[in-house]
């Protein structure tokens, strides 16, 4: 980078990651593409392939990723044309289009987009080298490859499909700490409900509600493949149960089903600051919340500037029964500041989906 374009410390927004591809920091096999960018991400891509594998793995020190794939023998899938259908309970590993010659002090972190949480593709980046999935460091060059597991529908992708995403960082910025994220509230809300801090903002499971009222879905398992690049193709009730409110506001989840639940609180995220939901407690191995965990500028901002959206949660039990009730502690949300403002906020662009959301599926369903 030169001298007038080098990056604050702190996440990189829209136009600074648009500087990256000017440079040749991004790269790719075809055009980036003005949808891939989001407000302080870019959507990556899948290549022309993948690859079937017995197992995940990570490569290590010293590896490249295309050295340990070659050492499973893996079968290859076609992703051109119409694409290949992903089956559920199987592991993937496909190049992405994207390749990345990171200059010093820039390193990036990934995650499934919201929509692919949403149908329960389990999907981490690897990078060459690497022993932690999600992350690429400092001044990485190399490709970049996704691991793909449809967990609870098989799905339909392609060349160029968007799975995950990549955000990076200038510098060793820390997450705010909790006299800022009060600092935040008290000056505008992050939250409609009393504030809550613990390594960032205490995110609550809501299963209050009306008789009969929805408060959750439950995927139905054996439903139909789901094309992934298809939005608004599917009758919700095809492939979700409905979870009604009881007056308890208890949910027992069941040991390896996928929950499609929200926050009781709605939420914003502040113009100069983006977030990502982590677990609440990484001691609690019962159940896992949030495949994909990145919150954008802007996100839930509502036209009265309060907060106007609530956090979509995908939930999974693991090996046994787990009770929730209605306001436990299920995530937090750390936050980071940007090294610039934001040229875009999330709900102005045309692939922002979840503006001022409530409970709500997938974009590919309908009813």
């Amino acid at each position: 980078m030169t001298a007038d374009t080098e990056p604050a410390t702190g996440l990189l927004a829209r136009q600074r990651i648009l500087a990256l591809v000017h440079t040749g920091a991004v790269a790719a096999s075809a055009p980036i593409e003005h949808g891939q960018l989001q407000p302080a991400s870019l959507d990556l891509r899948l290549g022309a392939e993948a690859f079937r594998v017995r197992a995940s793995f990570l490569p290590g020190s010293g590896a490249s990723v295309r050295e340990r794939l070659t050492s499973l023998n893996p079968e290859r899938v076609s992703l051109e044309r119409d694409g290949a259908v992903l089956e559920k309970g199987i592991v993937y590993i496909a190049p992405l289009i994207e390749r990345l010659a990171l200059p010093a002090g820039v390193s990036g972190a990934a995650n499934p987009k919201s929509s692919t949480g949403r149908l329960d593709i389990f999907t981490r980046l690897i990078v060459d080298g690497s022993d932690a999935f999600d992350a690429v460091p400092e001044s990485y060059a190399g490709p970049l490859w996704a691991e793909i597991s449809p967990r609870s529908f098989s799905v339909r992708v392609r060349q160029g499909t968007r799975l995950n995403q990549l955000r990076f960082r200038a510098g060793g910025a820390a997450p705010l700490d909790a006299e800022a994220i009060r600092g935040r509230h008290e000056s505008r809300a992050l939250v409609d409900r009393p504030l809550s801090v613990r390594d960032g903002l205490i995110v609550h499971v809501g299963l209050a509600g009306e008789p009969g009222e929805v408060v959750g879905y439950r995927a139905i398992k054996n439903s139909d493949v789901i094309d992934v690049d298809r939005v608004a193709g599917y009758a919700a009730a095809d492939f979700w149960e409905p979870i009604l409110a009881r007056q308890d506001r208890r949910l027992v989840l069941d040991p390896e089903a996928f929950y499609i639940l929200a926050s009781r609180e709605k939420m914003q995220i502040p113009a100069d600051l983006a977030a990502e939901m982590a677990p609440i407690d990484p001691a609690i191995g019962e159940f896992r919340v949030h495949y994909a965990g990145f919150f954008d500028p802007g996100f839930g901002q509502g036209p009265d500037g309060r907060p106007s959206a609530r956090a979509v949660l995908e939930v999974r039990s693991r090996d046994v029964p787990f009770l929730l009730e209605d306001g436990q502690p299920v995530g937090r949300l750390v936050f980071e500041k940007l090294a610039d403002a934001a040229d875009e906020l999330y709900g102005a662009g045309e692939t922002s989906n979840y503006q001022h959301q409530g409970l709500k599926l997938s974009k590919h369903f309908r009813g």
